[in-house]
């Protein structure tokens, strides 16, 4: 006689249920509403700023510079999402923006003009990124450990570069674009360089093989590894994204300023990464977001403008960022326990 067959189990020998899906479809559905939250904060936001001030915060002049504003911590943030995203941290980001923005704005790097400036940024940013990646990919130093030593070195090179003094920009190329008549329909040139840098990070994590590369080193190296994935070479590519992140916002915060100082960047680190957190990028890896965080730096971004307009002490402003980066870290765990 024919042997019944049996029908298929799961993991745990329970027959599959008609109606359950994988986990991983409820990911788009759930990633919809954590955008459409955030995108509902900001609405909030802008709602309390039209009250409070409705003819300075609603000023065009004014959302510029919040946009202008948000650019160069929002590119740095661009960069912190991947290193999260594979399970990494970036303690360095802020002194990197310091270091490269020195850099740059010397009186020999000055005499080339434009180029140089530009360059010697992002030569800058990548060479402190590639000196992070080594640390951690190759050297097996804990990323806490290896960007906490980074931060400290790059803010003592630029000191020691500027003596403690400001250098100011001479180059006229690169003083025009931080002006009015080079703006594009009204949008600062800074805000158009954050938008190509958004856009080609959001494809490339959720276009490429190198993002989900990053997902998947994140979520468990192990199992990347054995997939075949070059977890150190990941990680090593991670921190060269995040110091070429850093140079191109030092370049920005130069175009903005008009100047280099020792005490650029100061505190971007935390900007970015509670950013990022509350985005929805998990901060223990596995999971990231760049469109969450980029609505995550326009949230901190106009909670700052607000307060600014209101007259509010800025220590009320640090109080209510860390309020929102502990409620966003308990939502996370939340979510967690619920998938």
């Amino acid at each position: 006689m024919t042997q019944p067959v049996s029908p298929p189990r799961d993991a745990a020998g329970n027959p599959p249920s008609a109606g359950r899906l994988p986990v991983w479809r409820g990911l788009p559905a759930r990633a919809d509403v954590r955008t459409l939250s955030l995108l509902g904060v900001l609405a909030a936001l802008v709602v309390i700023g039209g009250v409070t001030r409705p003819d300075e915060f609603l000023d065009t002049r004014n959302l510029q510079l919040v946009l202008t504003q948000a650019s160069v911590i929002g590119v740095v943030t661009v960069g912190m999402t991947f290193v999260i995203t594979a399970g990494g941290i970036d303690l360095s980001v802020g002194a990197i923006v310091a270091l490269a923005s020195v850099w740059a704005t010397t009186v020999a790097t000055q005499e080339y003009g434009f180029a140089g400036i530009l360059f010697t940024a992002l030569v800058v940013g990548l060479g402190c990124g590639l000196v992070n990646g080594l640390l951690v990919a190759y050297g097996g130093m804990v990323p806490f450990i290896a960007t906490l030593a980074m931060l400290a070195s790059a803010r003592g090179l630029a000191l020691q570069i500027t003596d403690g003094r400001t250098q100011i920009v001479t180059v006229d190329g690169v003083l025009k674009l931080g002006e009015r008549d080079s703006y594009v329909l009204g949008v600062p040139p800074l805000v158009l360089v954050f938008a190509l840098v958004t856009i080609a990070g959001w494809l490339l994590l959720n276009r490429t093989t190198f993002g989900r590369r990053t997902v998947a080193v994140g979520g468990n190296a192990e199992a990347a590894r054995l997939a075949g994935i070059d977890v150190r070479r990941q990680r090593l590519y991670l921190y060269l994204l995040s110091g070429l992140c850093c140079g191109i916002a030092a370049f920005l915060l130069i175009v903005l300023s008009g100047s280099g100082q020792n005490t650029n960047g100061n505190l971007y680190e935390l900007d970015a990464i509670a950013a990022a957190i509350i985005g929805g990028t998990l901060l223990s890896g596995g999971r990231g977001t760049i469109t969450g965080s980029v609505l995550g730096v326009l949230i901190f971004t106009t909670i700052t403008n607000i307060f600014a307009l209101n007259n509010l002490q800025s220590d009320v402003q640090q109080i209510a960022k860390g309020a929102i980066i502990v409620a966003a870290v308990l939502v996370q765990r939340r979510t967690a326990r619920t998938s």
